[in-house]
């Protein structure tokens, strides 16, 4: 459970702290390379301890492939949750220090959609999109972490996949494909970030148990 609170905050501190931090200077090519580098980072630093799921949506597609039990995807997601908000307290603490930073105008790299978010995306676009990116994202996780796929690779490939994600996505929902990425800046930010919050859970969620149960229905009838 420590390396899922850690490996979470490697995640949402490395990629929402270059957003809310760098965003002005990198621009998003460099944000979405921030993302990616972070699951990599962590999926190769703690995947050994927790298999480095970091996302509740992934220990959604793992409990419904049949890789864990009810009691540990609860306690996946608990210190999912927690890794989330302590990255993006410890960002609002290190952005709070320059002048003119302001939480309501500059945000914690929260997720949204709609008017004056981005490139103001309807609801449908946001709910399409995070539910298809994070099936794709989860089934890349899966595949790439059973028995019979290419041993060492698995972190990188989940990275770059997450990367490529972020790459299409940004302009659109400032991308989740995870509930607890999307929890940890809600929870400072208030107002339309928590309002919207509902959609990161639910079309994650979605994504996720489709993966899962895509990848047990191939394990299923190509048994190792």
């Amino acid at each position: 459970m420590i390396a899922e609170v850690l490996g979470t905050f490697i995640l949402v501190f490395f990629g929402c702290g270059a957003a809310v931090l760098m965003g002005e200077f990198i621009g998003f090519h460099a944000i979405a390379m921030a993302f990616g580098l972070a699951i990599v980072a962590a999926a190769y630093g703690l995947g050994a301890i927790s298999g480095a799921h970091l996302n509740p949506a992934v220990s959604l597609g793992a409990l419904m492939a049949g890789q864990m039990s009810t009691s540990d995807f609860a306690a996946y997601v608990v210190s999912q949750l927690i890794g989330a908000v302590l990255a993006a307290g410890v960002i609002y603490i290190i952005a709070s220090g320059k002048a003119g930073y302001d939480l309501a105008t500059n945000g914690l790299g929260q997720n949204s959609y709609g008017a004056s978010y981005l490139g103001e995306y309807s609801i449908m676009a946001a709910l399409t999109f995070e539910c298809v990116t994070t099936f794709i994202f989860v089934t890349e996780v899966l595949g790439a972490t059973q028995k019979d796929a290419p041993a060492g690779f698995a972190g990188s490939a989940i990275g770059l996949t997450l990367a490529a994600i972020h790459l299409v996505g940004i302009n659109m929902t400032g991308v989740s494909v995870n509930p607890a990425r999307s929890f940890g800046p809600a929870v400072f930010v208030g107002g339309k970030a928590m309002a919207d919050l509902w959609l990161f859970i639910v079309a994650p969620l979605v994504g996720g148990a489709l993966a899962g149960l895509l990848n047990k229905a191939n394990i299923t009838r190509n048994p190792a």
